[in-house]
């Protein structure tokens, strides 16, 4: 997942809003293997619907839309690409949906800036964002700064449209500062590692309240996550097997929900429907509650393990669905 965080924190931020004069983008393809019967063009901020285009069973499509010259997003059913649209581009894709982004090419005007786009897609997932993520700072620093130029060369040694490269040369750096704000977020969460953890006192869906003291002696694997999250809930069927494997062992796994208050008896019924182990326990304040600010938690799941004297071993340990969760827990209960 680390490896595609400066790719998701590119998404994030997107410049649109220079008008056009010429009419519209015409955008004609074949999906080979297609997902759905129909492809979507997407708001790169919001993910709200722009055009919705038919595709046959043969697996062509064409159509014409008006646009905001800048980044959208192509969302056939099941993935997404980004795409560079302009009134007056006259677009040719072809793309087998089993094989995505390795198969994406763009032919006609504008194809230039959408191949590059796809390549630098592919690109991105191949960058070991893991190691750049675990290194100390001054490599970390380093690291970033020979990205960025890097990035910056490849648009500089294109013959790209000027406002494509404005734009995703400002992307790239939102992505980046973005990026360093994580990683140094991530270094003050890494200090909590050894110390003490803040307790907590959350109502318990089984009935009344539970705190952290009641587990001393036991380690403690806590999953703080939200029924709107779903990568979430993603890890769930991993949870569960994790708790299966050790519910004999000297550890209590404990999820707590920071779901806000109104959404209560939603959290209540996923419990309830999930079938979720564990001890299932609801915050007293969302994001701002205290135990929630005191391990600096500003994205969900976060997964924390702490000893059986309270002390925190990892402020961001593994998730479930990571296979060196098992073999640390393996080491530790042995």
């Amino acid at each position: 997942m680390k490896k595609l965080f400066f790719i998701a924190i590119a998404l994030v931020f997107s410049f649109s809003g220079i008008g056009q004069t010429k009419a519209a983008v015409s955008f004609k393809g074949e999906i080979a293997n297609r997902n759905t019967d129909s492809i979507s063009i997407l708001n790169k901020n919001n993910r709200k619907e722009i055009k919705k285009i038919l595709v046959g069973k043969d697996g062509f499509f064409k159509d014409s839309f008006a646009v905001e010259e800048g980044f959208y997003m192509l969302f056939d059913g099941k993935e997404y690409t980004e795409l560079f649209l302009k009134n007056g581009y006259d677009l040719n894709l072809t793309m087998d949906a089993q094989k995505f982004d390795e198969s994406i090419v763009y032919s006609g005007k504008g194809a230039l800036e959408n191949n590059f786009l796809a390549q630098n897609t592919i690109t991105e997932q191949k960058y070991d964002y893991d190691a750049l993520l675990a290194s100390n700072e001054e490599v970390f620093m380093k690291l970033v700064k020979e990205k960025k130029a890097a990035d910056f060369l490849k648009l500089d040694n294109q013959k790209l449209d000027p406002v494509f490269v404005s734009l995703q040369k400002k992307s790239i750096e939102m992505a980046m500062d973005s990026g360093t704000e994580y990683y140094m977020e991530g270094l003050e969460t890494k200090k909590l590692n050894g110390v003490m953890s803040p307790s907590f006192d959350y109502d318990n869906y089984n009935g009344g309240k539970t705190k952290l003291e009641e587990f001393k002696g036991k380690y403690v694997y806590i999953d703080v996550w939200a029924t709107w999250c779903g990568p979430c809930i993603g890890e769930i069927p991993s949870l569960k097997k994790v708790e299966e494997k050790y519910h004999d062992k000297n550890i209590a796994f404990v999820s707590i929900s920071i779901d806000k208050l109104k959404d209560i008896e939603k959290w209540k019924s996923m419990v309830k429907g999930k079938e979720l182990g564990g001890v299932q326990l609801f915050s007293d304040n969302d994001w701002n509650s205290q135990f929630v600010k005191d391990f600096h938690i500003t994205g969900i799941p976060r997964f924390i393990l702490i000893d059986p004297n309270g002390k925190i071993v990892k402020a961001d340990a593994a998730r479930p669905s990571s296979p060196g969760l098992e073999a640390e827990l393996d080491a530790l209960l042995k």
